[in-house]
């Protein structure tokens, strides 16, 4: 069994997924995978280094994820070049991750699921959705400003449109018992779970 769980910015994706952890699936958080295994791939920084010099990069020689996201946020031509460097290898991690496993049900976090029509990689998709203010509220408590925030939101599908494909919604502006509730009614009604 492998869920991709999805959402908006601040909706509580990863909540949403450590709770199918606590049921024994095995999570996988492809921002995470990004950040730490392919942004620190020395064929991914060469090909940043060459678009963009030192500007992405910390004086250690790392990228800079801010200044990264500022570019890429800003200019669709740049997310989409960086997407297409990083998403096969991205991919080719997914494929290695459940060869070793076959077996075991799985959770992935993937922000950009119906964006990057990523649906034929999962047996169901769950949206976890909150309200535009709570959602705002949230992202400004993470230190985002509103004007950011609304930035990298605007980049992303409508929650709606994401709603509208997901196999199930998970709403999230309750309390954390609400949404732990919702999870286990979903793993239990999955094939083969009690």
């Amino acid at each position: 069994m492998i869920v991709g769980v999805t959402g908006g910015m601040g909706c509580g994706k990863s909540t949403v997924a450590k709770g199918f952890e606590a049921h024994g699936f095995r999570r996988v958080d492809a921002d995470a995978q990004i950040r730490e295994l392919i942004l620190t791939a020395p064929t991914v920084l060469a090909e940043l280094r060459g678009r963009y010099g030192g500007a992405v990069f910390t004086a250690d020689g790392g990228v800079d994820r801010t200044a990264l996201a500022a570019r890429v946020f800003a200019e669709v031509a740049e997310r989409r070049w960086l997407e297409q460097l990083t998403h096969p290898l991205l991919f080719a991690e997914w494929r290695r991750l459940l060869a070793t496993q076959p077996e075991a049900d799985w959770v992935f976090e993937v922000p950009l699921l119906f964006e990057q029509s990523l649906e034929n990689w999962f047996d169901f998709t769950v949206c976890v959705a909150c309200s535009p203010e709570l959602q705002l509220v949230r992202l400004e408590q993470r230190g985002l400003s509103r004007e950011l925030a609304g930035q990298r939101i605007s980049q992303q599908l409508p929650l709606a449109r994401k709603i509208e494909l997901a196999d199930r919604v998970m709403w999230n502006d309750g309390s954390a018992a609400f949404l732990q509730v919702q999870i286990d009614t979903f793993v239990a009604s999955l094939p083969g779970r009690r």
